[in-house]
């Protein structure tokens, strides 16, 4: 009789860490509304992770200081567009489709993102993920979903969509703090949220324009409780809290 395989579990912070080191994609949680994310040093890794062609774009996933100051350079963005943009990435989680300046000369970091003239950004940073997301600089990211299937909303349902290959980071609780930080909290856009907290979903993404205007190009988590897109976007440009 053939043995039955040992049950795959959710890997901890060290084996996540170790992965993304050897250029390997993993799958992170985010905070509720938000579903996981698979994440790697190289575009490649996260396409052929989601069975999707190697070089298919893939976003840049601007969570650290030098990243998006690196970026303030490559954006065709004003001063008062590029503060906005930062916004957008860090205190709404929305991903940001921007003008890139003189695209035919972006870096090689910035190339995988970017396709005819806008590069794709994200830019959840939750607290716990924090001292992990820090040793990585430079990630591209995607919804952790594979070829017909929905983004996961969580990392059990992650381990059942993805390979062994994959690591898959088990989510932090309230008391779990992942980073030594203090934690969000649980539930609403702080925390891991539960059975009853709001449905998870991808990313609202918004484009981004050179004069300051916002434009709705996916609907998405943030943007769902609004009828009327201009409503969301009109509240995005008042800076008025969530």
């Amino acid at each position: 009789m053939t043995p039955t395989p040992p049950a795959r579990e959710l890997s901890d912070l060290a084996a996540v860490r170790a992965a993304l080191a050897r250029g390997r994609a993993v799958v992170l949680p985010n905070p509720a509304p938000l579903t996981c994310v698979v994440a790697a040093t190289r575009p490649d890794a996260v396409n052929t992770a989601k069975q999707r062609p190697a070089e298919q774009a893939v976003a840049l996933w601007a969570h650290h200081p030098r990243t998006l100051d690196a970026l303030a350079e490559r954006l065709d963005l004003g001063p008062d567009a590029l503060r906005l943009a930062r916004r957008l990435l860090a205190e709404e989680r929305l991903t940001v489709l921007a003008p890139v300046r003189r695209p035919e000369e972006a870096p090689p970091w910035l190339a995988p993102a970017t396709q005819d003239g806008w590069t794709l950004l994200f830019g959840a940073r939750w607290q716990p993920l924090a001292g992990l997301l820090d040793a990585f600089p430079v990630l591209y990211v995607s919804s952790a979903n594979r070829t017909g299937h929905d983004p996961a909303p969580g990392p059990a349902e992650a381990l059942a969509m993805f390979p062994p290959g994959v690591p898959v980071l088990r989510s932090p609780g309230p008391d779990d703090d992942l980073d030594g930080g203090p934690d969000d909290g649980p539930g609403g856009l702080g925390g891991p949220g539960g059975p009853g907290g709001p449905r998870r979903a991808a990313t609202t993404t918004v484009r981004l324009h050179p004069d300051g205007r916002l434009g709705l190009h996916r609907h998405g988590a943030q943007d769902r409780a609004f009828a009327d897109p201009e409503q969301y976007l009109a509240r995005l440009r008042s800076g008025r809290g969530r």
